[in-house]
């Protein structure tokens, strides 16, 4: 399995998430949140899509990629998880590098908010994403899934019920 983007982001967020999706149990179609975002990617910036191309290269899928000036545009529905956001970015740029586009930078994108963050790939982010493909293929190859780690952030995730149907369940026996 080739890994992407997604698991560098879900890495950061929520390793069961992690496995979940590396697994093929997908949540994501049923969120209002993800289609939300979704929306908010398609209709915030409608000329990108004339002026710079998708890019799609081992295992990552760059929506927005500025080959002129080695730009990645990532755009994000809220900060909430920001550094898991800059942390897909940072593994786009490594892929980018790996594959001889050297000196990429990329922006992370909040059309809600009105924010940018600009995101580049030190020689310590290049040791730290090795470092976590490893723990990322370690949680994705195991034979079992992560226990749950309730979060604040659980609240909002698509995989809300699917890791608390126990609880739903119990409480609606009540």
């Amino acid at each position: 399995m080739q890994i992407t983007g997604t698991h560098f982001n879900y890495y950061q967020i929520c390793h069961r998430k992690l496995w979940l999706f590396a697994n093929g149990i997908n949540m994501e179609h049923n969120s209002d949140l993800v289609f939300d975002g979704k929306l908010i990617h398609e209709e915030s910036y409608p000329q990108r899509s004339e002026r710079y191309e998708e890019l799609e290269l081992d295992g990552i899928k760059i929506d927005f990629y500025d080959a002129k000036n080695k730009i990645v545009h990532e755009i994000k529905r809220s900060n909430k998880v920001e550094q898991a956001h800059v942390w897909q970015v940072k593994y786009y740029l490594y892929v980018l590098e790996q594959n001889g586009i050297a000196n990429a930078t990329g922006i992370l994108e909040y059309p809600t908010l009105r924010k940018t963050q600009e995101v580049i790939l030190s020689d310590v982010d290049r040791e730290t994403i090795l470092e976590m493909t490893e723990k990322i293929k370690g949680i994705i190859h195991s034979d079992t899934c992560p226990e749950k780690q309730p979060k604040k952030i659980c609240e909002s995730c698509s995989y809300y019920e699917f890791c608390n149907i126990d609880e739903i369940e119990e409480g609606g026996n009540s």
